[in-house]
């Protein structure tokens, strides 16, 4: 994207309404399930030197109608295959862009022109899925001659954080956790991080998913939250599932080994996830099941703890002005998450920010917000071609890095493929700056 502000002036004086597209996110792995798609509208008022968002006050009604149309196929998606299978997700986005885009802007009592600029999620996530998106992003941009600005999902998830606490500044530390993702960032400004850790197999919310459905959990509106209702109800120490990573003195994440050992207890119990599924609490194996559900999400989260305790020690050794622990992502909804990542915070004396759980999980308006901090930087595209070629080879990023690594943060356990990984975005900031 261009660094320096073009010519062309764009209207910022005025609310300009900004139009993001949230394509799904997810590993490249196919095997992985693709997380929720929305197409949201949001307005912002917005200067060279500041921006903030206003909420007009049908914006609430606008944003459920519009994402109300993808929701329900996802939920048969998620129901049919235990996660969106990658494919199926790609036509099923496909099917509804255009009508969930045209509703929002009915919603909203708008049309094209009154947009000001295009912000769209080019990675990282599932190609077959990003591609709809960006698809639908340009050909917006090209017929009302908006600028264009390609948004990294991740960093997304962490700047959101600035529009619910206006007073958070640079810099902060990020815990990032998903489906498809486990990030420990330290955000020095926009478009600029130092990754400390990251996940070295699976994510936890990916963990939480895979467990639920094991479970025989109803997963319709996602695993994670499932579990975490069914958790409540068990013994946390019932079974002594080991935590993961601990002779590692580093701050990378790994779940896979915890599946396992959830599965093997699964097994052990005779529990069968179409035989023994949960619609009742007369089901023969509840209480093994609670258990086994609080145990995992215990060790899953200390997990986490241990991580973020590390990580802490090492942001405040790189910025000792560190004074904030922003978390976000899907997983950050949990309520036994919240609560002992707030224990954390006040051990290590860090003002702890949550954004509210309808803007943790994945969802346009952090896009949006993220492409306003990037067009005030003057960091967009310009407008592509009303009529752009039918071979156009789109910008998609599915395995992009968002900061450059910690030195110290590598680890001998790290075993993700580094193959066709686009240069971070932090990388690419800097030689836009040079």
């Amino acid at each position: 994207m261009d660094e320096a502000v073009p010519d062309r002036v764009y209207p910022t004086s005025k609310l300009p309404l900004y139009l993001s597209i949230l394509a799904s996110d997810a590993k490249s792995s196919l095997s992985l399930p693709a997380v929720a798609f929305l197409v949201r509208i949001w307005l912002s008022l917005a200067s060279r030197r500041a921006a903030m968002i206003q909420q007009p006050p049908w914006s609430e009604a606008m944003e459920k109608s519009s994402a109300k149309l993808f929701l329900l196929k996802k939920a048969d998606l998620l129901s049919r295959f235990g996660g969106v299978a990658p494919k199926m997700a790609e036509e099923a986005h496909s099917l509804v862009i255009d009508q969930v885009v045209q509703k929002a802007l009915d919603d909203a009592k708008l049309t094209g022109k009154d947009l000001s600029a295009v912000a769209v999620t080019i990675g990282p996530g599932l190609s077959l899925c990003l591609r709809v998106g960006v698809s639908k992003a340009r050909r917006v941009a090209g017929s009302y001659d908006l600028p264009i600005i390609g948004v990294h999902h991740m960093e997304a998830h962490a700047l959101v954080a600035r529009l619910v606490e206006r007073d958070l500044q640079f810099p902060f530390l990020a815990l990032l956790i998903s489906g498809g993702h486990n990030l420990l960032v330290l955000a020095h400004d926009v478009g600029h991080y130092v990754q400390l850790g990251t996940t070295i197999d699976d994510a936890i919310g990916e963990a939480y998913d895979k467990t639920a459905r094991w479970l025989g959990l109803d997963i319709s509106k996602g695993g994670g939250a499932a579990l975490e209702e069914l958790a409540r109800e068990g013994d946390s120490h019932a079974i002594k599932f080991k935590i993961p990573m601990r002779q590692h003195k580093d701050c990378n994440f790994s779940y896979a080994g915890l599946k396992t050992q959830v599965r093997l207890a699964i097994e052990s119990k005779n529990i069968c996830a179409q035989k023994d599924s949960i619609s009742s609490a007369a089901t023969p194996h509840r209480k093994s099941q609670a258990d086994i559900a609080a145990s995992f999400q215990r060790v899953a989260v200390l997990h986490l703890e241990e991580k973020c305790e590390r990580a802490i020690e090492w942001a405040r050794g790189l910025e000792p002005s560190l004074q904030c622990l922003v978390v976000s992502g899907g997983v950050a909804s949990n309520q036994y998450v919240r609560s002992r990542l707030q224990q954390v915070s006040e051990r290590k004396h860090l003002r702890l920010v949550f954004p509210p759980p309808s803007l943790c999980t994945d969802n346009g308006v952090m896009v949006a917000w993220t492409g306003i901090e990037h067009f005030l930087l003057g960091r967009y595209d310009p407008p592509p071609p009303v009529n752009e070629a039918e071979d156009y080879v789109y910008d998609l990023r599915p395995r992009w890095p968002l900061g450059e690594e910690y030195v110290q943060g590598r680890s001998e356990a790290r075993s993700l493929r580094r193959a066709r990984m686009h240069p971070s975005l932090t990388s690419i900031t800097k030689s836009s700056l040079q």
